[in-house]
């Protein structure tokens, strides 16, 4: 049997990860070069959609997730004084998206993902350079990649290296880069016992608050305020949060009364508006942050990072590279082909968030800091009905989301020898010298559109959910108040083609063959 192809993945985040162990699974050996000296996340909680959820269902991880995780959707969206504006229901997103939208700790994800990866397969302390994007129609000439410890060579390489990737300029030099969202936003997770209260979100003048239970007992607050970029308390962020926040309903006050200084994160939020060409280039793909940076007021940052990596990791593998010369087949750990699911069928994201849909979510994930990675983006689009809507609802499968048992190895962040050895050797995919690049194209094909027309829904939302005038305010809680009593399900619509798309590939079957062969 031929040798496995090799994979650099740039960046140990959530997109990362995920990409390595989507590649790991298919076939690939895989190095993930992470810049800091540790995974410890940078961040609280993260909330995960159906649409990612399904996603990890193909890596063997949803069940384990939705088992760590509080389901999110029994609360609403609240005005600083406590008058409820809308109210949600966790049962109601389950049931018009075929899965729960789940809150967890961002570490709890990172470690999921990190213990399905062989040990030193994640090297740390790594800050990595593209020397050569390669070219996938020529056998002989992997991409490259500069470390401290010496160039690496390989068949594919992942930028996952966020907002500020260092791999994104190098494959286009000419793009402007991220830009300021216009706001910024804190974090926190902490104890607060003895407070009962219902998951909220609350809207004030251009000033955002949310807060959620998480399932281990702790609490995860996020806030958001329009203010100039690069701006810091002159005493600490905490104490700048209870300037700001201190005197809004409960249990906002008790949050901040069991938090400390150094609980407090605080970042600015950008994202690139200007979309890329693509999101690959010679041998290089980029997934996450690093390709379509948008705000958090979706939720959806780290959602479609997720959705990256499966739909990256379905193309390049290798049993498809090898189908695309039908003389050959490779061996080797595989899974179900696209057919596997329901075709998708067309339709759109629905009405804009300042359009005929006045809010823009809060039946989905919580808008500024669910998803707290603050350096999401989105971007303004002219592309019509700029992706495909996939089915929603429950799969016909019998069990859709059963991924049998996650064939896991015990991995662990490692500063150990390259895995690589020394050069990727001759490795040439079985379908032929252009089946790569094919493959790559294809990615960018797919992932473009979607994502970019929903970062440019969530630059709607934040212009929303943002608003500072008194009467701006005052019109949009009350066109939110009115449709959320006449209309409900308006709500839940706002996130049709988002939260209801599915994979294009099936879970893994329990004995790790392919599921649909007999």
């Amino acid at each position: 049997m031929a040798q496995a192809p090799r994979a650099i993945v740039v960046g140990g985040g959530i997109g990362g990860l995920t990409a390595a162990v989507a590649l790991h699974r298919s076939g690939w050996r895989v190095t993930v070069l992470e810049r800091a000296r540790s995974l410890e996340p940078v961040g609280a909680g993260i909330s995960l959609a159906p649409n990612s959820l399904r996603a990890l269902d193909v890596i063997g991880l949803g069940d384990e997730i939705r088992d760590l995780a509080a389901w999110q959707g029994d609360g609403g969206l609240r005005t600083p004084g406590g008058r409820w504006l809308s109210r949600g229901s966790a049962a109601a997103v389950a049931a018009r998206f075929g899965g729960p939208l789940v809150l967890l700790h961002r570490a709890t994800l990172v470690g999921s993902l990190v213990a399905c990866l062989p040990a030193g397969c994640v090297r740390t302390g790594a800050p990595t350079t593209l020397v050569d994007q390669g070219d996938p129609g020529v056998p002989g000439r992997p991409a490259r990649v500069a470390t401290p410890g010496g160039e690496l060579e390989a068949e594919l390489v992942v930028g996952a290296d966020g907002l500020r990737s260092a791999v994104r300029p190098v494959l286009f030099p000419a793009h402007p880069g991220p830009v300021y969202s216009g706001f910024t936003t804190w974090r926190i997770v902490v104890p607060v016992p003895g407070v009962p209260f219902a998951a909220h979100e609350t809207w004030g003048r251009g000033r955002i608050w949310g807060t959620h239970p998480m399932k281990d007992g702790r609490v995860y607050a996020y806030a958001a305020a329009r203010v100039p970029a690069g701006g810091r308390a002159a005493d600490d962020e905490l104490a700048e949060l209870v300037r700001l926040f201190g005197d809004w309903h409960e249990p906002v006050p008790d949050v901040l009364a069991a938090a400390r200084p150094e609980d407090v994160l605080r970042h600015d939020v950008h994202h690139i508006a200007e979309p890329l060409p693509a999101f690959h280039a010679g041998r290089v793909a980029l997934v996450g942050d690093a390709a379509h940076a948008m705000p958090p007021t979706l939720g959806q940052g780290g959602n479609q990072a997720i959705e990256d990596a499966i739909v990256l990791a379905h193309h390049v593998d290798p049993v498809r590279l090898a189908d695309a010369d039908p003389r050959v087949r490779r061996g080797g750990p595989a899974v179900a082909d696209a057919d596997s699911y329901p075709p998708h069928r067309p339709g759109h994201l629905g009405p804009p968030a300042t359009g005929g849909d006045p809010l823009s979510r809060h039946t989905g994930p919580p808008a500024t800091g669910a998803d707290p990675d603050t350096r999401h983006g989105g971007r303004a689009s002219a592309d019509p009905d700029p992706y495909p809507r996939h089915a929603g609802g429950v799969s016909a499968d019998p069990d859709p989301h059963h991924a049998g048992p996650s064939h896991r190895h015990a991995g662990q962040a490692s500063a150990g020898p390259d895995p690589f050895g020394p050069g990727v050797g001759a490795y040439v995919p079985s379908g032929g010298p252009h089946a790569m690049g094919d493959a790559l194209a294809a990615y960018s094909a797919g992932r473009r559109p979607r994502t970019t027309a929903i970062a440019r829904k969530a630059v709607s939302a934040a212009r929303l959910n943002m608003v500072r005038g008194r009467l701006g305010t005052a019109l949009r809680d009350a066109v939110v108040a009115a449709v959320s009593t006449a209309a409900p399900a308006v709500l839940l619509r706002s996130f049709d083609g988002i939260a209801d798309w599915r994979p294009p590939r099936s879970p893994y079957a329990s004995d790790g063959t392919r599921a649909d062969t007999p």
